[in-house]
Order: C-alpha cells, then sequence, then structure tokens
C-alpha cells in the first residue's frame, strides 16, 4: 500500500512507531472502575460488569497484573485530553468544525487540537480520519513511562532476593537437606494437601530488613517487601520467576484483595437467620427445646453430626455415612457431595433425628457457618425448628456444643476416619455422654434432666385432657 503525502508528515511528525496490535477493549476510565470494585472486595466477575467489560477482560486484567491493584488514580490532569474530549473532537470534526472552534468549545488552545488532530489520527486510511477510540488508544500508549524494576537492573540484589526465597534447606552441619519432591508448577496455587518443595522461604518482608544488616554500607543493595511482592506477581516486571510465588507462606497465585480476604462465602446465612434475630429466651436456658449444632469432622471427608439441648446439656449425634460412588466416582468441582454431609444429606439427617422429639423439645437450632447446612430452609419446612447462624469466629454463641465436641473428642480422635464406626456405635457413645453427671446440672445426668422436660409435656399434655 502506497502512502500518499499526508500519512508520510504525520507518521515523520509522530516518529516511528512498530505496530502496538489492536486497539484496546477499554479505557483508563473502565480499569479505574474495575479495580475500585476490585478493592472494595467485589469478585472479578462482578467487578467487570461494574466496570461495563465482559468477564474474560476482566479475569485478564486481573490475572495479568497477578491481583496487583495498578492504583490509578480516577481523574487525568487537565493538561492532557480526555476520552470524552476526543469523543466531541471527532464528532466536531466530522460536523465540519475548524480548530479553532473546536478549540473555542472545549476552552483549549487551538495549537492543542491541531497537534491531536495530526498526532492521533489514523494513518491506515487514504484519507486522515480522526477516530476518538484510535486517538485514545494513542494517547494512552504514548503516556506509558514504565520503569525498570529494581531486581532488573541489579543482579546481586535479584540474587540475594532468590537465594532466600527459594535457597536450599541444610542442616547444622551446612549438609544440604533435600526434602520431598514436588510436582511441577502449573500457575495455581500451592497443591492441596500435597507436598511442597523445602526452601528457605524467607517472607519478604523479612528479606527487606535483613538485607540491611547484611549490607548495611552498600545503599544500592535496598528493596522493599512490596517491591518483592510485586516482582513475584506482576507478569511485566519479571524480575523473579513466576513460579517462585510458592516459595512465600500461603503460595497463591495470584495476590487476593485485603477487602476481599475478609469476606466469606456465606450466601446461605440470609438477615433472618443471624443469631441477632434470635428470640431473647434461649439466652437464659429457661425454656427447653433450644439446640446447638455442629459436625465433628474426621479424616478422609468422614464426620458426626452433634446435637447438644442448651438446658439439659442433652446430646444427640448423627450418623452421617458416606453416599455411593464414594471413592470411585471422581472428584468434580460443583459434583455430588458424596462425603455424608453434603447439604441435602445434613438436612434430611438433623430433620430425621430431631423430629422424633415432640415439638415443644425442637423450638430452635444455632448452627456454626458451615456450608453442610445451607438446606436450612429445606430443614425448617420439614422440621418445623426454626435455624439460626452464629456470628464468624464466634464459638462462645455456642459454647455447649463447642463444650460437647471437645468431650467427643476422646472416643472421637481429630486425624481419625469417623466413617468406620456405625449408627449404633454412635448412639451408645451418646449414651454414655449423657449418663455422666454434670456439675452444671446438680450432679445430675443430661438424660434424667432431658426427661424431666419429657414427663413435664405429658403431665401437662394429660391436664389439658381432663
Amino acid at each position: 500500500m502506497a502512502y500518499g503525502k499526508q500519512q508520510l508528515e504525520v507518521r515523520a511528525y509522530r516518529g516511528q512507531m512498530p505496530s502496538p496490535g489492536r486497539p484496546t477493549v477499554a479505557w483508563r476510565e473502565d480499569r479505574v472502575r474495575f479495580w475500585k470494585a476490585i478493592a472494595a472486595g467485589a469478585m472479578t466477575e462482578d467487578a467487570a460488569a461494574q466496570a461495563g467489560v465482559s468477564s474474560p477482560v476482566g479475569f485478564r486484567w486481573f490475572r495479568h497484573t497477578g491481583g496487583v491493584n495498578p492504583q490509578l488514580p480516577e481523574t487525568v490532569s487537565g493538561r492532557y485530553l480526555s476520552s470524552s474530549e476526543r469523543e466531541d473532537i471527532a464528532l466536531w470534526r466530522v460536523q465540519g468544525a475548524g480548530v479553532r472552534e473546536i478549540a473555542r468549545r472545549l476552552g483549549r488552545a487551538p495549537s492543542t487540537i491541531s497537534r491531536e488532530l495530526r498526532r492521533n489520527a489514523s494513518t491506515r486510511t487514504y484519507w486522515l480520519d480522526y477516530k476518538a477510540s484510535i486517538a485514545q488508544w494513542h494517547a494512552e500508549r504514548r503516556a506509558r513511562r514504565p520503569k525498570t524494576a529494581k531486581l532488573v537492573g541489579n543482579d546481586r540484589l535479584r540474587r540475594y532476593v532468590q537465594d532466600k526465597l527459594s535457597g536450599v534447606v541444610r542442616g547444622a552441619d551446612g549438609q544440604v537437606v533435600a526434602g520431598p519432591t514436588s510436582a511441577q508448577w502449573q500457575g495455581r496455587n500451592k497443591p492441596h494437601r500435597g507436598d511442597r518443595s523445602w526452601v528457605t522461604a524467607w517472607s519478604p518482608e523479612q528479606i527487606a530488613h535483613r538485607i540491611k544488616l547484611d549490607f548495611p554500607d552498600d545503599g544500592s543493595m535496598r528493596i522493599s517487601h512490596e517491591a518483592i511482592y510485586q516482582a513475584l506477581y506482576v507478569e511485566s516486571r519479571g524480575a523473579l520467576k513466576r513460579d517462585l510465588v510458592t516459595c512465600l507462606r500461603r503460595g497463591r497465585a495470584l495476590r487476593v484483595p485485603r477487602a476481599r480476604a475478609r469476606q466469606k462465602a456465606w450466601a446461605h446465612v440470609t438477615p433472618e437467620t443471624l443469631i441477632s434475630q434470635r428470640p431473647p429466651q434461649v439466652a437464659d436456658r429457661a425454656v427447653p427445646g433450644h439446640w446447638e449444632g455442629d459436625l465433628l469432622i474426621g479424616v478422609q471427608r468422614s464426620a458426626i453430626g452433634t446435637l447438644v439441648e442448651r438446658s439439659s446439656r442433652f446430646t444427640m449425634l448423627i450418623h452421617l455415612p458416606r453416599e455411593d460412588g464414594y471413592g470411585l466416582i471422581p472428584r468434580t468441582k460443583n459434583g455430588p457431595a458424596l462425603a455424608g454431609y453434603g447439604a441435602i444429606t445434613m438436612a434430611n439427617s438433623l430433620a430425621q433425628t430431631i423430629t422424633r422429639l415432640p415439638e415443644e423439645l425442637r423450638r430452635s437450632l444455632t448452627w456454626d457457618r458451615g456450608k453442610e447446612l445451607s438446606a436450612h430452609a429445606q430443614f425448617s419446612i420439614a422440621s418445623g425448628v426454626k435455624v439460626y447462624f452464629a456470628d464468624p469466629k464466634s464459638p462462645w454463641q455456642r459454647g455447649t456444643n463447642e463444650n460437647t465436641n471437645g468431650l467427643l473428642r476422646q472416643y472421637f480422635p481429630k486425624g481419625t476416619d469417623l466413617s468406620r464406626w456405625n449408627a449404633d456405635e454412635i448412639a451408645a457413645i451418646a449414651h454414655t455422654l449423657n449418663t455422666r453427671p454434670r456439675k452444671t446440672l446438680g450432679w445430675r445426668t443430661p438424660a434424667e434432666a432431658f426427661n424431666d422436660h419429657l414427663q413435664s409435656l405429658q403431665q401437662a399434655s394429660v391436664a389439658t385432657t381432663d
């Protein structure tokens, strides 16, 4: 393709420019909205929707920066034309407005508009067309001022940081201890419950402070812990290999925004099920029929459900056998819950156990935030028991159940397979606890206290009949 005189003049004016590829799908303002939503704790897909871009674009932005917020200011300096001003320039140019007229409407100098039309015009057409999208693309590309990362320009510093992150483990005698062999890094987080390489694994903060002691008089051997984190997470830095993230404590492939890390996936906890909505009479333990529940977790995804009545400390244990196909059907994300305490299985087992009691002795159930009871609405319909969830990290709100779980650990220790016990054996342990005298009950047993509640209900029923 032969270029005309005008195209050649514009190309000479703005200098040689290697082709940067196609224009971006979004502009700076979109990225600002995206990262603002991420900083507020939004998930990547939701942040992309708020920014007005597609989910793949949002995920690509997040992955390319390693989850590190680039801290883009919300507004640019008034010295520079904005994307909206470029759209006005393109529109008025098509309408036939001159350079001075456009400058007057925008409140800019005519030289600014003239320079904009020459510098950012599209030269791939016969006529020098001015398009707002192409102009904004050129302006953003030209505004980049990438700086050489400190670890890239200082090999000695880079070797020091890399050695403290991924150096070999040595014994007191100086001999290298190999440790386990780990799988090759695939760009994901550390292996779940799998071996990790044995390395020195200093944290970036430890490296940043220790280097001052090791090189007190060498100003070039200085680096902040944030610079180390960005060298690990951000692809464009290129100073440290990305697989060194496995040497960090958490071993995350991407940085998790602080606001997102504080959030938990508790979508099943609705406002009406918060413990603050629980009737005040539950707290004083005067009225029977209010229960607390939880799971005892063992190895290989085995579990036993526990229910404790608050006033009498009467305990019921729930047998949770594994579903058919466990260990045979490969585990898949969002696949069937075969471990025995999936949401539906848990709701059915709880309802089957607690509905054996009179309605007056099954008034409410307080549970922790575990997802095993995410089908609480189905359980409440089947049993008539209202479910409330304790606050996060507040085990004292279910103190009776936590104390009972501690007693049960004598029979079901941590790190053991709980699926080997059948329903009769579990019931025997519950009977053992219920027939043990308790100081809080005046040395009566939970079974005796619970039986008193049952007898009082029977007497009240007889009196009503008479």
